[in-house]
C-alpha cells in the first residue's frame, strides 16, 4: 500500500467510528451549523495574492512540523497578515490534527476555513460545515467521478465551497464539474513524494476558466509563486513554509508584504 492507500485504509475506520459516536442529527444542531458560511473562491478572485496559510503540526513525509504553538494564535496570526484564507488539517493520525483545532480556529477568525481532509463520506462534508468550515477539500486519487459528484454537490446544499485536488491529467479529466469552486493542483507526487511545479504549469491550460486555479505544495518562495501566476493560478496553499517558524502568522506578514 502506497501512503494514501493506508490514510484512506484507516480514514473508513474512523469515519465508521466517528458515525457511531455522533448522529448526523446532532451535527445538524450544533450552533455552527447554520452560520453562513464565506467563500474562499471569492476572496482569491479578488486578491492580489492569493495565500491559503495552512496550520499543519506534521505530516508523513516530514514528521514533526510544529508542536508547540496553539490554534487561535496562527490563526489569528495568519488572518492579521492579510491572508485569503487558512487551511486546517483534521486528521490524527498522520498529521496530528483534530477537529477541535478548526472549532477553535472559527473561534479565533472570520476569514474562510478549509478543512483538510481525506473526505470518504458525505458524513465528513456535514462534520464540516458543523465544525465552522467554509470549504472542503475532495481528493481526486482517492475518490470516483461519482463521488466527487455526490460530495461536492452535498457541499454546494450547505453552502460550502469546494476545493478538488488533482495530481495528473487523468484525474483532472474525471473531475471537472460544475459543482466545484476551485481546482487544486498538487506539486507532489504522493508516490515519490518529490515535489515539482512543473506539474501546475502543465495541468493549467486543460482546467477550464470557470473554475479558480489552486496550486498546492511545494511553494515556499515568493518565486514560485511569481512563476506560477502567468498560468492562471490565484490560490496558492502554503503549508510548512510558515508553520517550521516560531510566528507563523509573523512570517506570513513579510511573505505578503514581499510578494506585493
Amino acid at each position: 500500500m502506497d501512503i494514501l492507500e493506508k490514510i484512506v485504509f484507516d480514514k473508513r475506520k474512523e469515519v465508521a467510528l466517528r458515525k457511531s459516536l455522533i448522529p448526523v442529527s446532532q451535527l445538524e444542531n450544533s450552533v455552527l451549523f447554520s452560520r453562513e458560511t464565506t467563500s474562499l473562491a471569492k476572496a482569491l478572485k479578488n486578491s492580489t495574492t492569493g495565500i491559503i496559510a495552512e496550520h499543519k503540526r506534521r505530516s508523513p513525509s516530514k514528521a514533526v512540523i510544529n508542536h508547540t504553538l496553539n490554534v487561535q494564535d496562527v490563526a489569528s496570526g495568519y488572518e492579521n497578515a492579510g491572508v485569503c484564507g487558512m487551511s486546517v488539517l483534521t486528521d490524527g493520525k498522520y498529521f496530528g490534527g483534530a477537529l477541535d483545532d478548526l472549532l477553535l480556529a472559527r473561534a479565533a477568525v472570520k476569514m474562510p476555513l478549509l478543512r483538510k481532509e481525506f473526505i470518504i463520506d458525505p458524513y465528513q462534508i456535514i462534520e464540516a460545515k458543523a465544525y465552522g468550515a467554509d470549504v472542503i477539500l475532495l481528493i481526486a486519487a482517492i475518490l470516483t467521478r461519482e463521488e466527487i459528484k455526490t460530495f461536492s454537490e452535498l457541499a454546494k446544499n450547505l453552502h460550502l465551497d469546494v476545493l478538488l485536488e488533482v495530481h495528473n491529467q487523468e484525474e483532472l479529466h474525471k473531475s471537472i464539474m460544475p459543482s466545484l469552486d476551485m481546482l487544486g493542483v498538487n506539486n507532489r507526487n504522493l508516490k515519490t513524494f518529490e515535489v515539482s511545479l512543473e506539474t501546475s504549469k502543465k495541468l493549467s491550460s486543460l482546467i477550464p476558466d470557470d473554475f479558480v486555479k489552486v496550486s498546492e505544495s511545494g511553494i515556499s518562495s515568493i518565486e514560485a509563486i511569481k512563476e506560477l501566476q502567468p498560468y492562471g493560478y490565484k490560490g496558492f496553499l502554503i503549508g510548512e513554509n510558515f508553520m517550521k517558524t516560531d510566528n507563523p502568522g509573523k512570517s506570513a506578514t513579510s511573505f505578503i508584504s514581499n510578494l506585493k
